[in-house]
């Protein structure tokens, strides 16, 4: 088998939602998703903000969570039970110390068939709901995952929800002299239909329009 088998991922995958919903602000639950081939058991995860911090170095030191894949921002305005919201896709890739050969890294050549506990590789999604605030925040992980430096920058400047203790916060996408408090994927801006289509929609001058250019909202 050229895969690990959706038995054991699954079994994984229990084990680790079971672990989570035992901490504090945490509710878990197994999701079913396929890519055309097999099943993949996703760990989905509703983490309090105040609880984030703990339940992120769980992840990391406990079950051996070892890449931040993406980090999404949300502004919810409308929505009765959060007003932001940000969300986390991890891999526990159960990759142990490649070996690295004139700075290249030799794939580790394992036998699927017996790879089992927290070497299984497992997908988590994790969201953290953030109530009524003009100060959006939640604990930086950007000294547990690499990957969540640049993501940690990305949503903070587009969305504005500020991450505590994050190294060297900053512009990303956004020019640098852009005011202070201006984060385009706030809801308020409406940037998509203000009247400037063409900012956003034929950037490179050929002429395109997307399918809904006269839809007004």
């Amino acid at each position: 088998m050229r895969i690990v088998s959706e038995k054991a991922q699954q079994e994984a995958a229990e084990k680790l939602v079971a672990s989570l919903n035992k901490m504090d602000g945490v509710e878990s639950s197994l999701d079913i998703r396929t890519s055309g081939t097999q099943n993949r058991p996703i760990v989905n995860a509703s983490v309090s903000p105040e609880n984030w911090r703990k339940v992120a170095e769980q992840l990391k030191e406990k079950h051996l969570v070892d890449h931040c894949s993406m980090i999404t921002g949300i502004h919810w305005p409308e929505s009765s039970d959060k007003k932001w919201e940000v969300v986390y896709h991890f891999l526990r890739t159960g990759i142990r110390d490649p070996v690295i050969e004139e700075g290249l890294v030799i794939p580790n050549i394992v036998d699927f068939s017996k790879v089992k506990g927290k070497n299984v590789p497992l997908e988590i999604q994790i969201s953290v709901k953030i109530g009524e605030t003009r100060t959006p925040s939640v604990a930086s992980v950007q000294d547990l995952w690499v990957g969540a430096d640049w993501n940690e920058k990305e949503t903070w400047d587009l969305v504005g929800i500020d991450f505590e203790g994050h190294d060297g916060m900053r512009r990303v996408l956004n020019p640098h002299e852009s005011p202070v408090g201006f984060h385009p994927l706030q809801k308020q801006h409406k940037l998509r239909y203000h009247g400037f289509e063409e900012m956003y929609d034929d950037a490179q001058g050929f002429m395109r329009k997307p399918v809904d250019s006269s839809r007004v909202k």
